[in-house]
């Protein structure tokens, strides 16, 4: 029982105020995240997290894996078969330009051996899967189950069936994250197939893409193809990336407004393809500096 006018000892108030608990802890965030932008000294932390959340996050998509197993499973045998009639006559329907490809291939590669020219680099890949999406809702990013262990590096192309989707940016030992085209600091180096006019492609943050400083007179029409250039030395030459949207020219701007769409699925499918690095372009041999000549009045130096 308490005497009038003596409260108990505070146990439950001892340390700090909350107010510099408070203070200290919005200090030390801002800190690490200072350092991890500026400096990158979170990245190993950063992986050894990932690596050790891995298996959690593999245990919470098993359920989600299992349901899907069970859908495919019990699929109907009617639609199986319908399918597999429909894939029958299209196999059909197609083995003509199969083999008439086939040929044009063999022509193709004959001639470059008689003209000696060098082949495109077929870029090899990696099948991977989407696992989720970032949590950024500022930034177009994507987790695949694919990294360290399957040989893939930051800067290597992600395509699908259709078309380019984006680009392997970080990388862990069991997954990677791949930026998009469509988030706004991505850019990729393209050319329209069309006239072979080059520009640069900017993603726009909400599905889609922008050509960007062209001119207002540019020869750009709605539904021209968009692929890349290959003159960053990143993308293969040829991937498609994009159809021309709309285009607007306003003669008080220098440049055109050119909006387009992704022709790969960017928030679509499921599973892409990770290309291989591209090979390195071999440089120019460093040419000889010329001798210099002698100034009018001045005796060239004398070899011995």
């Amino acid at each position: 029982m308490s005497v009038v006018g003596h409260q108990p000892p505070p146990f439950f108030k001892r340390g700090p105020a909350p107010v510099a608990r408070l203070a200290f802890f919005v200090v030390f965030s801002l800190a690490l995240l200072v350092l991890d932008m500026r400096f990158r000294y979170l990245e190993t932390l950063r992986a050894v997290v990932a690596a050790a959340l891995y298996p959690a996050q593999r245990a919470a998509y098993t359920p989600v894996e299992l349901l899907t197993a069970a859908a495919g499973y019990f699929t109907s045998m009617a639609k199986l078969r319908e399918e597999n009639a429909r894939l029958r006559r299209r196999e059909v329907q197609l083995a003509g330009a199969l083999l008439r490809q086939e040929q044009l291939d063999l022509e193709n590669q004959r001639l470059r051996a008689l003209l000696e020219m060098k082949s495109r680099s077929a870029g090899n890949g990696v099948v991977a899967e989407i696992l989720y999406a970032a949590r950024d809702p500022f930034a177009k990013r994507v987790v695949i189950d694919k990294g360290w262990q399957d040989q893939v590096a930051a800067g290597q192309a992600v395509v699908d069936e259709t078309g380019l989707v984006g680009q392997v940016t970080r990388v862990y030992p069991f997954m990677s994250e791949v930026t998009l085209i469509s988030d706004k600091n991505q850019a990729v180096p393209v050319q329209i197939v069309r006239n072979g006019l080059r520009a640069v492609l900017f993603g726009v943050g909400d599905g889609q893409l922008e050509l960007r400083f062209l001119a207002a007179n540019a020869d750009v029409k709605s539904g021209d193809v968009v692929v890349t250039s290959g003159l960053d030395g990143v993308y293969l030459p040829g991937l498609p990336v994009a159809k021309v949207a709309r285009v607007d020219r306003d003669a008080s701007f220098a440049f055109a407004r050119i909006l387009c769409v992704p022709l790969g699925g960017v928030e679509k499918h499921n599973q892409v393809l990770v290309l291989g690095s591209r090979p390195p372009v071999a440089e120019l041999p460093v040419e000889q500096r010329p001798e210099e000549k002698p100034a009018k009045g001045r005796k060239a130096p004398r070899k011995e």
